[in-house]
């Protein structure tokens, strides 16, 4: 580096100087670069509190209502391998019984009973209630979205890591979320769902931890719309176990067997 711009009197208190802030641009990148891998492995350790990373099956409850509305009762199993490949099988209403969605990383089809062909679906398309395919189909913090530490905040007397998730690409379900996760544990405890506009969608709270799976979970969530007071969808999770999921399974060709899949 050249020191021509220096007065030859000043020369050794400028390469000081040049030294110095190479050194608080190096500081500042390391820091830069340890929080973003803390955001990474909180998002990753809070995905694996919500779902086994292994194949596994789940039956979900869902119980939508809207004010001056009957509540929508719907079940579902889910059956899912990785965050990558997921079928999503509609056990209830019975009227509905037969259909299912498959999940390959981000491509979704929905395979109905009297139709040939699959039809294309988005994550983002409302299933039921608050509850949109995504949400069911790919639960995938850590591989859809690129987090950042906001700060920290105190809910309840717990310390909680705020996140912002930022979408890694459009075809994922939320465009940003906001991510409560708990500091002692990585438990998540709440979320906000924005979309491209940056406007708040929904907010999930993940409660009732217990035994589910091997580990202690959220078995209960509850989706809130944040547009409509009073709408508000309730997740039951159940029956969580391991399942050994061979990739044949994942594919259109294998879905019209699923009925003979334990």
């Amino acid at each position: 580096m050249s020191l021509n711009f220096c007065p030859s009197g000043y020369r050794a208190r400028c390469v000081g100087l040049i030294l110095a802030a190479l050194a608080l641009v190096s500081g500042g990148t390391a820091v830069a670069a340890d929080d973003a891998d803390l955001a990474r492995s909180i998002v990753v350790k809070a995905d694996e509190v919500r779902f086994p990373q292994d194949g596994f099956q789940v039956i979900i409850d869902i119980a939508s209502t809207s004010p001056g509305e009957p509540a929508e009762e719907r079940k579902y199993k889910i059956l899912s391998k990785g965050n990558e490949n997921t079928i999503v099988q509609t056990l209830e209403p019975a009227s509905d019984r037969g259909q299912a969605m498959l999940m390959r990383g981000h491509d979704l089809w929905v395979f109905m009973p009297n139709i040939s062909q699959p039809v294309r679906l988005s994550l983002a398309q409302r299933l039921t209630g608050q509850v949109a395919n995504g949400d069911l189909a790919r639960a995938n913090f850590a591989g859809d979205y690129e987090p950042k530490i906001l700060r920290s905040e105190t809910v309840d007397g717990e310390k909680m890591h705020v996140l912002e998730l930022t979408a890694a690409d459009r075809g994922v379900t939320y465009a940003k979320v906001l991510y409560w996760v708990r500091q002692s544990n990585n438990w998540p405890h709440k979320a906000e769902f924005y979309s491209l506009s940056d406007r708040l969608l929904k907010v999930c709270r993940y409660e009732k931890f217990q035994a589910l799976g091997g580990r202690t979970r959220p078995t209960q969530l509850v989706m809130e719309d944040a547009l409509k007071k009073g709408e508000v969808s309730v997740l039951r999770y159940s029956q969580m176990s391991a399942k050994e999921l061979p990739d044949r399974v994942f594919t259109k060709q294998y879905m019209d067997k699923l009925n003979r899949v334990d």
